[in-house]
């Protein structure tokens, strides 16, 4: 059953097996407010068992471009276009955040992957020593670390 998050009032629904449960709601919810105020887009997710299609995706572009697979549980994902945008996201338990932007019809395509980390969670071992992280601080989420890669193949 698919959610719309609503970050005026957070939410931990879909979100309550993680430790850090309430970071993570917050961070779905600052990742919907982004989408809201640019796109006018609701972000809405998905359990991560109903949508391995999306599961997939991710998981192939992380194995082909980096050689990462995390053993953290998926709890949800949300897969969406926004104007010439493909946006795919995976919320894990452990409080990680992925994202994965595509443009398409676009001369200067911009192809990339996105790691944010929930205030609270240590940074996954599959991504230790390969990234550094950037802090940012949201008043919905407290301090966000992340990180990205640029997209290569074609997906």
């Amino acid at each position: 059953m698919s959610y719309i998050v609503d970050f005026k009032n957070v939410s931990t629904v879909g979100l309550e097996s993680s430790p850090v449960v309430e970071a993570l709601a917050g961070l779905r919810a600052n990742e919907a407010r982004y989408f809201m105020n640019k796109y006018k887009h609701e972000f809405t997710v998905v359990p991560a068992s109903e949508s391995q299609e999306t599961l997939d995706y991710v998981n192939r572009i992380l194995k082909e471009e980096r050689d990462i697979e995390f053993a953290a549980k998926p709890l949800e994902t949300s897969r969406f276009q926004v104007e010439n945008i493909k946006m795919a996201y995976v919320f894990y338990e452990d409080g990680l955040s992925i994202n994965v932007m595509y443009t398409v019809d676009d001369p200067k395509p911009k192809r990339a992957v996105g790691f944010k980390l929930s205030e609270g969670m240590d940074i996954p071992k599959e991504l230790e020593g390969k990234f550094k992280f950037a802090r940012q601080k949201s008043k919905l989420a407290g301090t966000i670390r992340g990180s990205y890669f640029v997209i290569k193949g074609e997906y």
